[in-house]
């Protein structure tokens, strides 16, 4: 049998399985790319709807990178992308639903993943397997488990493996990180993560809904369910329903808890979680909630996670709480010195009576794709704004605030207080988002809370212990469908 031949049997023979790249791939992808012409680097893109048309455009504009390859199982979108690329650029892509032909490509050198979360992980361990570094985008991951499976794979094949929170190239993250890990303005004494950003609800089907024709249903569900498509936008709104989707603790939440990983420092998560909100008002499709925050603690460090999606056009989002951020929310740290309020772009160092000391000058992480790019040619993972473990971790943090949430059982607005009286600022966003939702006219009688009960993580063991711990356990890792099974061993 010739070598040609004797490849294509082999990966014929293990496509069933999660495991095909490893089989093929494990000991060239322990060596570093081997790059194009005068050292080009040549990307794949994958899921390129919205954000992923973004990052075709961004990756080909970057010196000495070029996008050579396209994926998405929606075939419609895969055959404008390719036709705008042609138009735009005057170059051919290559183009497939499936991603793992995209993977058998050897002129790809790297995969940029803006495909739904459920498939974050798997393609990020097929893409290792198969000797590419990859940019995958935020949240990493669609479980702990899942996260930790990545990095895994990333150190097992050497490879280059970005988080695409991009906040994290930003100049104002990195001083104030600085700043504050030197002890400039004082110990740490507590802070609040908010993203307060109205949405409004999806809309709701009673039967379910047909998958467009042009979409490959076994494609884009890859790893998760082939479920019965209950919502009225096929695209996108799988943000709102728990077997694709991490809600918008995942979704925008995860920005700002990546910059108070990085600003604080932290080496780790939190090791205590207590969770409390509801999808209120909208009476839709959508099971993640839109008022949502959780109280946990870095140690004996108090830390407050707000992130709500009501509208309230009185007061846009609410005013009453200590540390009331604006429309669109950010990191209030508060310092023995001060306190800094920084969110995408920049921010201010405040001293204790409220005055201006010191501004932090920021661009929202413009050049984290080219750090990506960067470290491919470096092969340094330490030249990394972002690796693979720090998007692993900053991700783990939304998921244990979904998972305290998701343990949780309806409980009165008392007992939501009495849990979270150990806190002044926990206690301000209870009084807050009270006041938001009676802004939106919501019967808390027949819409009330549903609060999660207090948690201890194991930080060795990645997994919640204790009391009430299987409760949340339940969703440390998700299930999978055959032949898209992210594997133990990868």
């Amino acid at each position: 049998m010739s070598q040609v031949s004797r490849r294509r049997f082999l990966k014929r023979s293990l496509a069933a399985t999660a495991g095909s790249y490893a089989a093929l791939s494990s000991v060239a992808a322990l060596m570093p790319s081997v790059l194009g012409a005068n050292d080009e680097i040549r990307v794949a893109v994958a899921g390129i709807r919205g954000r992923g048309n973004g990052h075709i455009n961004h990756f080909q504009s970057l010196p000495g990178v070029k996008v050579v390859a396209l994926c998405d199982p929606d075939k419609k979108v895969l055959a404008e992308r390719m036709g705008q690329v042609k138009e735009k650029y005057g170059t051919d892509v290559k183009g497939d639903v499936d991603i793992r032909k995209i993977l058998d490509l050897k002129d790809v050198d790297a995969l940029v993943i803006a495909a739904p979360n459920h498939w974050h992980s798997l393609m990020t361990i097929w893409a290792c397997q198969a000797g590419k570094d990859v940019y995958v985008e935020k949240p990493v991951s669609h479980s702990i488990w899942e996260g930790r499976k990545m990095v895994e794979a990333a150190r097992k094949y050497n490879r280059i493996v970005q988080a695409g929170t991009q906040q994290r190239s930003c100049p104002a993250t990195i001083e104030a990180a600085r700043d504050i890990q030197a002890g400039k303005y004082g110990k740490v004494l507590w802070v609040h993560c908010s993203k307060l950003g109205a949405r409004g609800p999806i809309g709701k089907v009673t039967e379910p809904q047909p998958v467009p024709e042009h979409i490959d249903y076994n494609l884009w569900a890859g790893p998760a369910p082939m479920t019965p498509v209950m919502r009225k936008q096929f695209h996108y709104d799988w943000h709102w329903q728990w077997n694709w989707g991490d809600g918008e603790m995942a979704n925008w939440g995860v920005h700002y808890l990546d910059d108070l990983h990085h600003i604080l420092g932290w080496k780790d998560i939190p090791n205590k979680v207590i969770a409390a909100g509801n999808r209120f008002a909208w009476d839709d499709n959508g099971q993640t909630p839109n008022m949502h925050f959780a109280l946990l603690h870095y140690d004996e460090l108090p830390v407050v996670i707000d992130i709500r999606n009501l509208p309230d056009p009185e007061r846009r989002g609410g005013k009453s709480g200590a540390v009331y951020l604006g429309s669109r929310g950010g990191n209030h740290i508060q310092c023995e010195a001060g306190y800094i309020r920084i969110s995408r772009g920049g921010g201010w160092f405040y001293d204790n009576d409220g005055k201006r000391v010191h501004q932090y000058k920021g661009n929202g992480g413009s050049g984290h794709a080219q750090n990506f790019i960067d470290a491919m040619r470096s092969r340094r993972r330490q030249d990394q704004a972002a690796e693979i473990a720090v998007g692993h971790q900053s991700t783990a943090i939304c998921h244990q605030a979904n998972m305290a949430w998701r343990a949780g059982a309806e409980a009165s607005v008392d007992e939501v207080r009495e849990n979270m009286k150990s806190h002044e600022d926990a206690l301000n966003t209870l009084k807050d988002m009270l006041e938001q939702l009676d802004g939106n006219s919501v019967d808390l009688a027949k819409e009330p809370f549903v609060l999660g009960p207090a948690l201890t993580y194991d930080r060795a063991s990645e997994r919640y212990v204790g009391p009430n711990a299987a409760k949340a356990n339940r969703y440390v890792k998700c299930s999978y469908r055959n032949p898209f099974v992210v594997p133990e061993n990868v």
